[in-house]
Order: C-alpha cells, then sequence, then structure tokens
C-alpha cells in the first residue's frame, strides 16, 4: 500500500470552507485543527508506515485527525467514521475537505493503529499535539501521576493448562522435521492437538501427580532436544516460553518426579496466550490480570504529558521516572537513560543465567533418572549337571561270557546271572 496525499485544493462550490467558517468557532478543536492540520500531521510524517508500490492509501492527515477527533469525543471505530462521512465539522477539522468526499471503513482505523504500533515510533501523533501545547504555553512544569490496572482479555491458565498450551504452541512453532522430531520423546501418550485437560479422576492425588510428572518429563524432553541447535525466531521464542512455563510452576523433591511448587513465582506467567500479563494488585483486597496504565497530566492544563503501561505486578513508583523525562534535568536524564541500560543488561544476564541453570538442571535431572534406574543384573548360567559314574563290577568269570551276557555285567547294580553258576 502506498502513500495517499490529502487534497490542499478543494472546490469552492462544494467545500466545507465556507459553510463552517462563520458557524465553527475559531478556537475550537475543529477550527484549531482546520488551521494546523497539515503542519501537525503531513502525510510525510508518516511515509515510513507505507511501501513504493500498492494500491494509495487513505491520506494519513485524515486519518490522524480522525483518530484525535474520535478521542476528544470518546466514539468507537464505527461511530467515528460514521460522523466523518456525516458532520461537516469534521471534514473542516480535516482540511476544509468538501461535502462528498468519501468516507471509509472503520477498519483503516484499525491498519493506522497498527502500522503504527510496529513502528519505530508509535507516538507521533500523540508527540506532535502535545509539542503544539507546548508551544502555545499551556504545558508547565508541575505534575500528577496517576495509574489504573487495565484488564487482559485472556483466561488465566492453570500449571497443566500452561504446561500443554506451551507445548502445543511449541509444536505449531516448529517446520514439519522438527515436529516429528519433537512427537517422538513424547512418553505421555498425549497428542496435544487439543486444549481441553486430559480426562482423569481429578479427585484422586495420585493421578494428578501422574499427569503433572508425565506432562513435565514431555517438556524437559522437548527442551533437551532442542538444546545447542540453532532455532528459529519463533521456535525460539516457543522454546523460551515452555522452558519459563516449567521451572516457575514445577518441583523436584529428590525423588525424580516432578510436582507443582508450594509456592508461586514473583513473575509468574498466566496465560501462554498474552505471556506479558500478571497478577496485579490495585489494592490489598482487588486484584486484576493484565497491565497498569501509568499517565503524567498537567494539572493547571489538564494535559496529558506522558504514558506508559508496565506489566500488572509493577509498583507505580517504576514509572515514574520515564513519566518524568521531559522535565528532569539533562544529567538525570543521562543518569536515567544509563540506568534503563543498564536495566537492560541485567536482564540478559538473568535470562542467560536462568537459560544455563535450565541446561544444568535438565543434565541433573538425566543423570538422576539413569541413577533411579535398576540396573538389569545377568542372569547366572545353570551348572552342568554332573554325569553319573559308572561303576564296575565285573566278576572274573564275566570276562569269558559271551557279548550279550557280558553287558549286564556293566551295571553295578546288577548280577548277571548265567547258568554257569
Amino acid at each position: 500500500m502506498t502513500l495517499g496525499r490529502a487534497p490542499r485544493q478543494t472546490d469552492l462550490l462544494r467545500s466545507t470552507v465556507d459553510y463552517c467558517q462563520d458557524r465553527v468557532p475559531a478556537d475550537s478543536i475543529y477550527g484549531v485543527l482546520h488551521r494546523e492540520c497539515f503542519a501537525l500531521f503531513p502525510d510525510e510524517m508518516f511515509a515510513d508506515l507505507f511501501t513504493d508500490v500498492g494500491r494509495r492509501s487513505v491520506p494519513p492527515m485524515i486519518v490522524a485527525v480522525v483518530m484525535v477527533l474520535q478521542r476528544i469525543e470518546g466514539l468507537s471505530d464505527r461511530e467515528a467514521v460514521e460522523r466523518f462521512a456525516f458532520d461537516a465539522r469534521w471534514k473542516y477539522a480535516a482540511g476544509g475537505l468538501h461535502f462528498d468526499y468519501p468516507g471509509f471503513v472503520h477498519t483503516v482505523l484499525v491498519d493506522m493503529r497498527a502500522r503504527l504500533a510496529r513502528s519505530a515510533r508509535p507516538d507521533r501523533v500523540f508527540e506532535a499535539v502535545l509539542d503544539v501545547a507546548r508551544q502555545a504555553g499551556l504545558v508547565g512544569r508541575k505534575r500528577v501521576l496517576d495509574s489504573t490496572p487495565l484488564y487482559d482479555a485472556v483466561a488465566t491458565m492453570d500449571t497443566i493448562t500452561l504446561i500443554r498450551s506451551a507445548i502445543r504452541g511449541l509444536l505449531a512453532a516448529a517446520d514439519a522435521g522438527q515436529a516429528a522430531r519433537l512427537r517422538a520423546v513424547i512418553t505421555s501418550g498425549d497428542d496435544y492437538a487439543s486444549t481441553a485437560k486430559p480426562q482423569i479422576d481429578w479427585d484422586d492425588h495420585d493421578a494428578r501427580e501422574e499427569l503433572i510428572d508425565s506432562r513435565a518429563r514431555d517438556g524437559f524432553a522437548m527442551l533437551t532436544l532442542l538444546n545447542d541447535h540453532e532455532l528459529g525466531e519463533g521456535v525460539d521464542k516457543a522454546v523460551r516460553l515452555l522452558a519459563t512455563v516449567l521451572g516457575q510452576d514445577l518441583a523436584d523433591d529428590g525423588d525424580g518426579v516432578f510436582r507443582i511448587a508450594r509456592k508461586v513465582a514473583p513473575d509468574r506467567i498466566i496465560s501462554t496466550v498474552d505471556p506479558e500479563a500478571r497478577h496485579g494488585h490495585k489494592t490489598s483486597a482487588r486484584g486484576f490480570d493484565g497491565y497498569k496504565g501509568h499517565v503524567a497530566i498537567d494539572p493547571d492544563a489538564e494535559i496529558i504529558t506522558a504514558t506508559e503501561v508496565t506489566a500488572g505486578n509493577s509498583g507505580d513508583a517504576e514509572a515514574a521516572e520515564t513519566l518524568l523525562t521531559d522535565i528532569l534535568p539533562l544529567k538525570l536524564k543521562l543518569k536515567l537513560k544509563l540506568k534503563l541500560k543498564l536495566k537492560l543488561k541485567l536482564k540478559l544476564k538473568l535470562k542467560l543465567k536462568l537459560k544455563l541453570k535450565l541446561k544444568l538442571k535438565l543434565k541433573l535431572k538425566l543423570k538422576l533418572k539413569l541413577k533411579l534406574k535398576p540396573k538389569l543384573k545377568p542372569k547366572p548360567k545353570p551348572k552342568p549337571k554332573p554325569k553319573p559314574k559308572l561303576r564296575m563290577r565285573i566278576g572274573r568269570r564275566c570276562m569269558g561270557m559271551r557279548p550279550t551276557v557280558r553287558a549286564s555285567c556293566w551295571n553295578g547294580w546288577t548280577r548277571p546271572t548265567s547258568t554257569m553258576d
């Protein structure tokens, strides 16, 4: 999709300028955007979001104006595109478009947000508006910080669901050859095709332990198979997720059986669908699953000056330095950048340490498994039965007998009979 251009010359007979100029106040948001939209959101500012081939996009300047008005009036995507199509003030704010300027579908807003999120500057619309507010003298040096829970739309998973989902994700990310080799090391009999839990007697403690141990062994066997292999980005991400899930919830008491650990990991993953979501607490009695949204506001102008999103288990003070970077001294900003850089290095070291720890754990498990495996002693060879010894009691008279009669004399227990006696 190529970059679309907003029209700068409109038809005088069909333009919304003459109609709205005397009806819309000059200091309203519609009047300000009408005068400054080409300076605030020039189409060239969004050029990196599009390619050089393909059909023309909706002009990014128009989309940016619609997004700003949408947030001010609190509208959904469908309501915003309908307002742009039928409200003359919105077309007036977008550079004075003519009345019959074609609208667009609501998915254009979704696509623009996705392109911005993938870009190097996802907050460019917010930054442009904030710069104008600063130039107008509306933003001072006072700040008020606040946070609010951002509830995630995924279900919280238990341990067995997390393990099976992580294994299923690894099988899906691997290619056909890797998937076949991974399935070859599965010993539990689970095909990991269904999202439903295995059918067992959940009131039976031994059945639950056997289920957890067998699925954990499948996971560790897959990690052992892929250890020290060159992996693609998707497979590597799935391997890291599986290793984290196995390490956070399982423990080994030394008997070679994996059980659920009697503790909660400090940074526990609650869902493989969204691995970055966490358990959070706004108060001691009120919890939530998801993220925390942090804002810094100028209390006099009531303008938001900075935003930040952190995991649900993070504290409010962790985002304070990031929210106050615009009013911090230059030396403090440099210290903050250095601190963030060191924090990233520490995070990478911890990941490497976790990987090495997991590798050592796998080796120990393998050694323990080989140690606990009973050694089969070779069966002793049966001793050959001794041959009975022949005793010869041959009388002197037997030597001169006929052969048939003499043969019976070799029996040590019988005495041959003869007519000579």
